[in-house]
């Protein structure tokens, strides 16, 4: 059965770091772009950040660019979100999502896996 799972979120002050992790079965995720979206109380699911399935392209929000570094370990099947200087308006449920294609993508209508969802809170 395909499986998304993520680790790593938590509580962290203002101006801290986390990164958050998400592991992959099926050796057939290991090239699959991914990406990260992240969900608030009260807010729709926005996009956060997506890589393509070797790594080479990358894309960012405007709302975390300079701040977020999203990497993949293909060997590990595992894609990483480094977040850093956090603010408390990225508090949020964060979620990882696979596509079944090597290009990334920015909507999460695109996308065909995802996972369970971690918790980051960021206090002021």
């Amino acid at each position: 059965q395909v499986q998304l799972v993520e680790s790593g979120g938590g509580l962290v002050q203002a101006g801290g770091s986390l990164r958050l992790s998400c592991a992959a079965s099926g050796r057939a995720f290991s090239h699959y772009a991914k990406g990260w979206f992240r969900q608030a109380p009260g807010k729709e699911r926005e996009f956060v950040a997506a890589i393509s399935g070797n790594g080479g392209a990358t894309y960012y929000a405007d709302s975390v660019k300079g701040r977020f570094t999203i990497s993949r370990d293909n060997a590990k099947n595992t894609v990483y979100l480094q977040m850093n200087s956090l603010k408390p308006e990225d508090t949020a449920v964060y979620y990882c999502a696979a596509v079944s294609s090597y290009l990334y993508r920015k909507s999460s209508n695109e996308y065909d896996y995802w996972g369970q969802g971690t918790q980051v809170t960021v206090s002021s």
